[in-house]
């Protein structure tokens, strides 16, 4: 079961206000306006009745830059772009040790004329730097077919997610595997993607007052312009910064969430004895600065932690809806099965904020481990499967929660194998985009939305 038997609504396309209700019944909170998924001839992903999907881009193939597609694709938006057409812009979850050999490898050498400034990371003199970083995809919503495809950031490592940004920019967010590798330039930043279908590499810049960390994504309020950051550790932290100038993210204040009255709280919860935090308890809380938060040690979370700072499990996937805040947090809860919270703003940055623990599945294979999530068009928010253990569930599935609390189940990875994510719906809410990440590749899906 559920433990949360209630859960959210609102858009991106149209804010109806964030609602609780009461689910019913395990039996009763299952819901298929779209029909039951229907196995894929292909093996590629399965669907409702009167959906269909087409492949965008698969891991290898050339690209109109010369560069092949990286692999490991991963947190993604969408953004509209000149005559009627979108941009996708791509993370790319490539480790820098994945870069010359094996499955993930982009097997792309650099030109010779390659200007070295492009490239955040260069490789020590290799001669392929690491082809972490970002791809930029021009699709064409009317005809339904890409139009462009071309790397738009390299040299960054293992970028997981990301936010995007209402001035048309992606921040996408490093999360390496070893922050205190210092091989000649240290990683664990986020940068600045513009969204643009104009072909060329951006010069990478790190956003160093965003933090040194394993970051994972980003989500932006825009009436304070406060940025709230997550991080991907099993004793993470939670993150806002607060710019010296709204929508400049070069200066400002970094600061780590805090439980009032309770100082360095443990919100993972792995303990089944324990029964804080309860689903729906409103907790208090409050911000502290941090210090040296570019130190090459990978300890800001541990120091933060210790001044009194709450740890979370594994935050991942960090969406605005409404006024509201939601964090996926992959593997928290006593089952390790994943949890969502909801964060609150006062509106003053001066002032106590509110965080609920908003749904924590136990017994239930819905909505294990949620990692990506968006809004809806038609209401509630799409969440992306990460399984961290496959028998919580056989696939990996792309689920909605409705603003009534009911689950309806959007896709499931036909052949069982890896995470979805990158979750996200084309401005008019007609197209919805994933990625497949172990196979390497990114999907359009189309269809009647409207019977949600």
């Amino acid at each position: 079961m559920i433990s949360r038997r209630s859960f959210l609504g609102t858009t991106g396309l149209a804010f109806f206000g964030l609602q609780r209700y009461t689910m019913a019944e395990p039996s009763g909170r299952v819901i298929e306006p779209f029909g039951p998924l229907l196995k894929d001839p292909k093996g590629i992903l399965d669907l409702p009745e009167g959906f269909s999907y087409r492949v965008l881009a698969t891991r290898g193939e050339p690209m109109d830059d010369g560069f092949k597609i990286p692999g490991q694709a991963d947190g993604m938006a969408a953004f509209a772009g000149p005559d009627g057409k979108l941009v996708l812009v791509c993370n790319h979850e490539l480790g820098l040790e994945m870069t010359a050999m094996g499955p993930f490898a982009n097997n792309t050498k650099l030109p010779e004329d390659f200007d070295a400034a492009l490239s955040f990371d260069p490789g020590d003199n290799r001669e392929e730097p690491s082809f972490g970083g970002t791809s930029n995809l021009v699709f064409d919503p009317v005809k339904g077919e890409k139009i462009a495809h071309f790397l738009s950031l390299t040299g960054t490592d293992r970028n997981c997610a990301g936010g995007a940004m209402p001035w048309g920019s992606w921040i996408t967010c490093e999360e390496p595997a070893d922050l205190t590798v210092d091989r000649g330039q240290r990683h664990g930043w986020c940068f600045e993607v513009k969204a643009t279908a104009e072909q060329g590499l951006q010069k990478p810049v790190p956003l160093k007052a965003l933090g040194r960390f394993r970051h994972e994504a980003v989500a932006l309020d825009p009436d304070t312009g406060i940025l709230y950051l997550t991080e991907d550790r099993g004793d993470g932290l939670l993150y806002r910064f607060l710019p010296e100038k709204k929508n400049d993210l070069t200066k400002g204040k970094l600061q780590a969430l805090v439980i009032v009255g309770k100082p360095s709280a443990d919100l993972q919860n792995y303990d089944p004895t324990s029964r804080w935090p309860a689903a729906g308890e409103a907790m208090k809380v409050t911000w502290m600065d941090l210090e040296d938060i570019e130190s090459p040690k990978d300890d800001l979370r541990v120091r933060g932690y210790k001044a009194g700072a709450a740890r979370f499990a594994r935050g991942e996937g960090i969406h605005r809806v409404g006024k509201s805040f939601f964090i996926c947090c992959t593997d928290g809860g006593p089952k390790r099965r994943g949890q969502l919270f909801k964060l609150d703003p006062s509106g003053d940055a001066a002032k106590e904020d509110t965080l609920e623990l908003f749904l924590q599945p136990e017994e239930s294979d819905l909505l294990t481990n949620g990692d990506n999530i968006c809004p809806a068009p038609w209401g509630g928010v799409v969440i992306c499967e990460d399984l961290i253990d496959p028998t919580f569930s056989p696939a990996a599935h792309v689920r909605c929660v409705t603003p009534e609390g009911k689950v309806i189940t959007l896709a499931r990875n036909s052949s069982a194998q890896g995470e979805f994510a990158g979750c996200c719906f084309s401005p008019d809410g007609k197209w919805f985009f994933v990625n497949l990440q172990a196979r390497g590749l990114t999907v359009a899906v189309t269809g009647p939305w409207e019977k949600a």
